[in-house]
C-alpha cells in the first residue's frame, strides 16, 4: 500500500519566494483551466482535452507577454495543478453520476491567492532528490533544509511541497510499503478487543481498560478566545491583523497536532496488541448536529478509526465496524437480555434478569465485541469478517497540518 511520510521544512528567504512564485503559477494554470471548462459549458462545447488546455494554458502561454511568468517555475509543478483540475471534474462527475462513495461533491471552484494552505507536486520528472546533507533539492528552488524525523523506509514516488494556514513548510513523500518488513515489524497475536468510543472516556476496552478523553480544544479555549480578540481587534489588511491571524492559526495548529499525536499513539498500541478489532460505526456527522458538537469534533472519532483501517490493512490486522443501530448500551453482555434504553445519565445499571452491576461503557465494549463475531479459533487465528480496505493516510512527523505519523 502506498503511504506518505511527511517531514518539516525550513526554506530560507529566497526559498521562500521561489515557493511563494511556485503556488502562484500553480494556482493561475488551476484556475485557467476552471476557466476554459466553464466557458466551453456556457457555449454549449465538449469539454476541452487535457493534452489541448496543456499545450493552450501551459507552452503556449509561456510565450505571451501576460503568462511569460510561468516559465519562472517547474513545468512539472504547472502539470501537475492541470492534473489536479482533471481530478476535481472527474471526481465530481463521478458524484453527480452516484459512482463515488461518499457526499456529494460540488463543481470546482476557483482557487484564490487568500487561501491559507497552499501546496505543490513534484514527480519523478522534475528530478528532484535528496542531497549528501539531507537537504531536499527542488528545481528553480534550491535546496532546502529538512528536518528529518527518521529515515524513509524506501525510495518515493513523489513530493508534495505544503504551506500550511500558520505559515509552516513540508515535505510529503509518496512511499510504496513492503508488506514483509510491516509484517516482521508487527507480528501476529491472539489478542481480541472491543472498543466503545464516548465522550466522558474517549474509549472504554472490552479488557476494562478506561482511556481519559484528552479534550484537547476544551482545555486551549482560553488560549484560543485571547487571540481571537487580539486578531478582531487588529484593522483589516494590516501588517499587524497579518501576525494575529497567523497567531490564531498557529494556536490551532497545536491542538490539532497535539489530538493527531494522541490519535496515532493510541491507534497503533491496539494494532499491535490486538489480531482482531471491532469498533461501532458511529455517525460523527449527525452526533455533530446535536449540542453535543464541539466535544464530538474535539474527540476525533472519524480520524481515530480511519487510523485504525488503514493500519489494519498494513499489518494484517481483522477491523470489524458493527451497525450503529445495534443496542450495544441496552443488552447485558453477562446473560444476553435486552434492559431497554437508558439515559446517558445512567452509568451503572443492574439487569432485572440475572442481577449483574453493569458498567454502561464496559458492558458496551464487550457487546461490541460480541456482535462482530470476533472469537479465537485453536490457533490463536482470530475468526470474523475480513479486513475492510484502509484509505491511504497522511503519515509523517508531528505537525503536519494534513497527515498522521505513521506507525
Amino acid at each position: 500500500m502506498q503511504l506518505r511520510y511527511s517531514f518539516r521544512l525550513y526554506p530560507d528567504t529566497g526559498q521562500q519566494t521561489a515557493l511563494a512564485k511556485a503556488f502562484g503559477c500553480a494556482r493561475v494554470v488551476f484556475n485557467d483551466v476552471v476557466r476554459a471548462r466553464e466557458d466551453a459549458r456556457r457555449a454549449g462545447q465538449p469539454f476541452p482535452t487535457a493534452g489541448h488546455l496543456s499545450r493552450k494554458l501551459i507552452t503556449e502561454a509561456k510565450r505571451t507577454a501576460g503568462r511569460s511568468w510561468l516559465g519562472e517555475v517547474s513545468a512539472v509543478v504547472l502539470q501537475q495543478s492541470l492534473r489536479d483540475a482533471e481530478t476535481a471534474y472527474r471526481n465530481f462527475f463521478a458524484s453527480l453520476r452516484g459512482t463515488r462513495k461518499g457526499p456529494k461533491l460540488a463543481a470546482p471552484r476557483f482557487k484564490s491567492r487568500k487561501d491559507k494552505r497552499q501546496s505543490i507536486r513534484f514527480t519523478a520528472n522534475a528530478r528532484w532528490n535528496i542531497t549528501g546533507s539531507g537537504r531536499l533539492s527542488l528545481p528553480k528552488i534550491g535546496a532546502v533544509k529538512v528536518k528529518w524525523s527518521r529515515p524513509l523506509p524506501a525510495a518515493p514516488t513523489s513530493v508534495t511541497v505544503v504551506m500550511d494556514a500558520a505559515g509552516r513548510f513540508f515535505a510529503s513523500f509518496v512511499i510504496d510499503t513492503d508488506p514483509a518488513a510491516d509484517q516482521a515489524r508487527m507480528p501476529e497475536t491472539d489478542g481480541t478487543i472491543g472498543i466503545d468510543l464516548g465522550l466522558t472516556h474517549f474509549a472504554v476496552l472490552s479488557d476494562g481498560t478506561k482511556i481519559v478523553s484528552p479534550r484537547f480544544l476544551r482545555r486551549a479555549e482560553k488560549k484560543l478566545k485571547k487571540t481571537q480578540r487580539e486578531l478582531s481587534r487588529k484593522q483589516q489588511g494590516s501588517k499587524n491583523r497579518t501576525k494575529a491571524r497567523l497567531k490564531v492559526a498557529r494556536a490551532h495548529a497545536q491542538v490539532a497536532d497535539a489530538r493527531r499525536e494522541f490519535l496515532h499513539q493510541l491507534s497503533t498500541k491496539l494494532i499491535s496488541e490486538n489480531q482482531g478489532i471491532a469498533v461501532e460505526d458511529l455517525s460523527v456527522a449527525g452526533l455533530a448536529r446535536t449540542r453535543l458538537a464541539k466535544s464530538v469534533y474535539d474527540a476525533g472519532w472519524s480520524a481515530f478509526i480511519s487510523m485504525l483501517e488503514y493500519k489494519a490493512e498494513r499489518y494484517g490486522r481483522t477491523l470489524v465496524k458493527i451497525g450503529r443501530f445495534t443496542p450495544t448500551s441496552q443488552i447485558c453482555s453477562t446473560c444476553g437480555v435486552k434492559d431497554g434504553p437508558k439515559p446517558l445519565s445512567v452509568r451503572e445499571w443492574t439487569c432485572s434478569a440475572c442481577g449483574t452491576v453493569q458498567d454502561r461503557d464496559h458492558n458496551a465494549a464487550i457487546n461490541v465485541k460480541t456482535a462482530a463475531g470476533l472469537a479465537v479459533s485453536a490457533c490463536g487465528a482470530p475468526v470474523g469478517p475480513g479486513a475492510i480496505p484502509a484509505q491511504r493516510e497522511e503519515t509523517g512527523s508531528h505537525g503536519f497540518p494534513a497527515g498522521n505519523r505513521a506507525a
